[in-house]
């Protein structure tokens, strides 16, 4: 018997070539490896996904209203809540900034000959 995660991806594969329109086309690669990343994280969000509603479905209602330009973490919260009503989504980022490198300490008297001129 296989996991609730192959389920789901062998569901959301399947599904992946019989999506229609550009939109949607945009997206599919995204929201795919999203929702997979769901999945391996929760079993029953899983089991959502392979009992659920078709992936093509899914990006219908992801696309549904959507003019120039969606989020990328709207684009997800849009397919998890497809999947499994009530499901959030939530992203971090951040940023680190490296201190510049430090000179070596100087060892003995550093002494610029022109000071004596």
């Amino acid at each position: 018997m296989t996991t609730w995660y192959e389920q789901a991806e062998k569901r959301l594969k399947d599904g992946y070539d019989k999506i229609n329109g550009w939109k949607e086309r945009e997206m599919k690669s995204a929201v795919r490896d999203a929702l997979l990343e769901f999945c391996r994280q929760n079993e029953e969000f899983a089991q959502a996904v392979a009992q659920g509603g078709s992936f093509p479905d899914c990006m219908a209602a992801v696309a549904k209203g959507v003019g120039s330009s969606l989020s990328d973490l709207e684009a997800y919260r849009r397919a998890a809540s497809f999947y499994f009503d009530g499901a959030q989504v939530s992203f971090t980022m951040s940023i680190r900034l490296e201190p510049a490198a430090v000179e070596p300490q100087q060892t003995g008297i550093l002494l610029d000959l022109s000071d004596f001129f």
